[in-house]
């Protein structure tokens, strides 16, 4: 019997790696364009990247609240000033707020109303957290007029500019506007009151 050796060829190494050299791209010279357009979209994205960024930061700091905005998103209020039956106007966020120490007489006129004769049918006790406070956006729901305190057909508030008449608890009964005042959001604790 032969051995296997005999069977490879004289002068073939079997250890020679194989030459793939003919397949390979004739023009290797390329390779320095090449790093170089890698280099510049690079280049470039990031610049657009960056320039994107800080086009979005300056749109977002463009468009947030300046600093005297800020400072009014909240408005506190000593209510041991408000004398019982009278009212307090104060400006919140550029809008005048109706603060109103309301007496048991009119808090009592304010629940004796029958819900059916209202045009924004709303209770007292909704609109209020402490009977004894009233606290609203002293905007007209018409169109945005001021309304004047402690007059009108109800005793409430009278819009002069369209002939609107809010009751005591700010709650439309008579004129042209469609809604309540509205309540703008607070907090009452320790004799304070704040808005926002």
């Amino acid at each position: 019997m032969k051995s296997t050796s005999s069977t490879v060829e004289e002068g073939y190494d079997t250890y020679k790696v194989p030459d793939f050299s003919k397949y390979l791209r004739p023009n290797k010279g390329n390779d320095k364009s090449r790093v170089y357009s890698y280099f510049m979209v690079g280049t470039l994205g990031f610049l657009g990247a960056t320039s994107a960024k800080s086009t979005v930061q300056d749109f977002l700091y463009t468009m947030s609240a300046s600093a005297d905005v800020l400072a009014m998103a909240k408005v506190e209020v000593d209510l041991a000033k408000i004398p019982l039956g009278k009212n307090l106007v104060v400006k919140w966020r550029g809008k005048p707020v109706f603060v109103r120490h309301r007496t048991q007489k009119e808090i009592d006129e304010a629940n004796r109303v029958d819900l059916s004769a209202l045009r924004d049918p709303e209770e007292d006790s909704a609109r209020v957290k402490d009977p004894e406070w009233l606290v609203m956006l002293g905007v007209c729901t018409h169109l945005g007029c001021v309304p004047i305190g402690e007059s009108g057909d109800y005793g409430g508030w009278f819009c002069p500019c369209h002939g609107s008449h809010y009751d005591i608890s700010g709650r439309i009964r008579k004129g042209p506007a469609p809604l309540n005042l509205e309540i703008p959001e607070y907090t009452l604790g320790d004799g304070k009151l704040v808005v926002g």
